[in-house]
């Protein structure tokens, strides 16, 4: 069911974010503790984005790498993250549903823009039951996937109607709405970031999330033993910035009473 992490708050390399946490991304990569039957570790790929430091000419857009090998198999990416830094970071691992590729370009993040965004789930029915809603997409965006997979499509709902100027929150609830009622059963945690501003879902899977010292984390499973993690409530939509979060359900967004 693959496992994604957002991260906001000070620098730190993607090293110390992903691979020395004793739960972290690596970890889960091969040991997750929640797969909820969608299969047994998540070894399809993995990709990393991350916003560098703004410069002169204004805030930098994400760079990503992306790989169809597992995280624990890739040498030069254990390189890279020790030195490399950032204080906004969306990173993923890949447990490929059934039928669907294992290449380099279905493994999350998924970018456009200033936008990095992973989908932790699977759409039941696939391709049948996207028909309709990738039926209103412009053709252009379909011709343009980054793989044939459920994923894939579900960034093209999500960033065809960011293009309009909704709101991030209302975007991911709407297209939650949408796919649970033309494929209902469907696990749609999707995580979206503008590198200030994390926003989360979890339907029908686990996500959990955590603020503290300035920063918060929003991930799949707990990274870290630390006892002040959150278990975000089914149906619900986390709204991170650094050191805060809200949650609130995913239709409306009332935020919970004493979430930080």
């Amino acid at each position: 069911m693959c496992r994604h992490l957002a991260h906001l708050g000070p620098p730190r390399t993607l090293a110390a974010l992903l691979l020395e946490p004793e739960h972290g991304l690596l970890a889960q990569s091969y040991a997750p503790a929640d797969m909820r039957g969608g299969g047994t570790i998540n070894a399809d790929g993995f990709g990393v984005g991350w916003y560098p430091p703004a410069t002169a000419g204004g805030p930098a857009g994400p760079v990503r790498v992306r790989s169809a090998k597992p995280m624990w198999a890739d040498p030069s990416f254990a390189a890279l993250a020790g030195a490399t830094s950032s204080g906004a970071v969306l990173a993923a691992v890949r447990s490929a549903t059934v039928g669907m590729p294992v290449v380099e370009t279905a493994a999350a993040p998924f970018t456009g823009d200033r936008w990095l965004f992973s989908h932790n789930g699977v759409v039941r029915g696939w391709p049948g039951s996207l028909a309709a809603l990738a039926g209103r997409l412009p053709v252009t965006d379909l011709l343009t996937l980054d793989a044939p997979t459920d994923a894939a499509v579900l960034w093209a709902l999500v960033r065809h109607r960011l293009a309009t100027g909704a709101d991030p929150a209302d975007v991911l609830a709407g297209v939650c709405a949408d796919v649970e009622r033309d494929a209902p059963g469907s696990r749609l945690n999707l995580l979206l970031t503008d590198g200030g501003t994390v926003w989360a879902t979890a339907w029908r899977h686990a996500l959990a999330v955590r603020s503290a010292a300035g920063a918060t984390t929003v991930a799949s499973e707990p990274t870290h033993a630390f006892p002040d993690w959150t278990q975000v409530p089914d149906r619900h939509l986390v709204i991170a910035r650094p050191g805060r979060h809200e949650l609130y359900p995913v239709a409306p967004h009332r935020r919970r009473e004493g979430e930080q």
